[in-house]
């Protein structure tokens, strides 16, 4: 038996989690919210609504967005959105280490 969680952060909906931190790291690396989206299998619509949604509910700017032309648009992460990728992540970390000690108290290995 294996515990398996999952942990979002909420503001009247669903704000942040796995999901949209692994769609920021695609961004951040691929320098567009297209190719990142992409990575994901997720349509380019879907990410642009859900990262509207995440801005106006984490009441940050999550994307600093370049206009496509001859040398092509492109999106870079602003750096509220990488201090809170470096909270949630700390916070995700330390949370998992907390709940396997909870759990391992309550049902101690064999």
């Amino acid at each position: 038996m294996n515990l398996r969680f999952k942990i979002w952060l909420d503001c009247d909906g669903k704000a942040f989690g796995e999901g949209p931190y692994e769609l920021l790291k695609r961004i951040e690396t691929t320098g567009s919210l297209h190719r990142g989206a992409a990575e994901m299998k997720m349509s380019y619509r879907k990410a642009w609504l859900l990262l509207q949604t995440m801005e106006k509910r984490l009441g940050i700017s999550l994307l600093d967005r370049k206009v496509g032309g001859v040398s092509g648009g492109g999106s870079t992460l602003t750096e509220e959105a990488r201090l809170f990728m470096r909270r949630y992540e700390a916070f995700r970390q330390e949370s998992q280490k907390a709940l396997l000690r909870i759990y391992d108290k309550h049902f101690p290995p064999e």
